[in-house]
């Protein structure tokens, strides 16, 4: 398989590419981003493209692809929902509509999260924009999955670039072991996020829209 990543140098990004670059059956892994993952491996090819929204000028490396993993993403905190919405919507969907014409039925998998409101009129800013997001991205030619994972553990030397977030994870770490004992649906990490990622790029899965507990039980 032909794997693209997009948001390879965020948390989450970077669990899904340590994943795919171990699978044995992905050949390839297309990082695709405004900054360099500063990872060098064999299947690793990166695109460094400045402008998200517009892909005319790349479109030739775009094809071919089997899988999309879209991890990329910002916090919502501070910010107005008009330019949190031009991230999480437009950029999302400038880069889906691209690829769903490029490999049409090809997988494309967003990571949203936990509480996103699929009927897009809820009272939470960032929830209503990542069910527009989903939902817009389920209408498109493509054979579409939205993660929803709650708490994440990052593993493996992974970290977050939010510093809030990566201070808070760093406090919790001796307190996942429990904390996934007691909740065991409701946390994951990203090895189980990048390994369910690419179990549905492999077999696809029943289920259009992955709660945490769907993404910590697939196998």
């Amino acid at each position: 398989m032909k794997i693209l990543i997009f948001g390879a140098t965020g948390m989450v990004g970077q669990g899904v590419l340590r994943e795919c670059l171990l699978d044995p059956d992905v050949t390839q892994v297309v990082s695709l981003g405004r900054n360099p993952t500063g990872q060098q491996h064999p299947k690793l090819y990166e695109i460094i493209h400045p402008d998200l929204y517009d892909y005319s000028n790349i479109e030739a490396e775009l094809s071919g692809i089997d899988a999309c993993f879209f991890c990329l993403g910002v916090s919502s905190v501070g910010m107005k929902e008009a330019d949190y919405a031009r991230i999480s919507y437009d950029m999302t969907l400038a880069a889906a509509t691209v690829l769903a014409r490029l490999n049409p039925n090809m997988v494309f998998t967003y990571v949203s999260g936990a509480g996103t409101d699929s009927s897009e009129q809820g009272s939470v800013m960032w929830a209503r924009v990542k069910g527009k997001t989903e939902n817009a991205l389920l209408r498109l030619p493509l054979r579409a999955y939205m993660f929803r994972p709650g708490v994440i553990q990052p593993l493996h030397g992974v970290r977050s670039k939010t510093a809030l977030y990566q201070f808070f994870y760093t406090l919790a770490a001796p307190l996942f072991p429990i904390f996934r004992a007691i909740f065991p649906q409701q946390i994951t990490t990203t090895e189980q996020l990048g390994k369910a990622m690419l179990i549905v790029a492999k077999r696809g899965s029943d289920k259009k829209l992955l709660e945490s507990k769907d993404i910590v039980t697939l196998r």
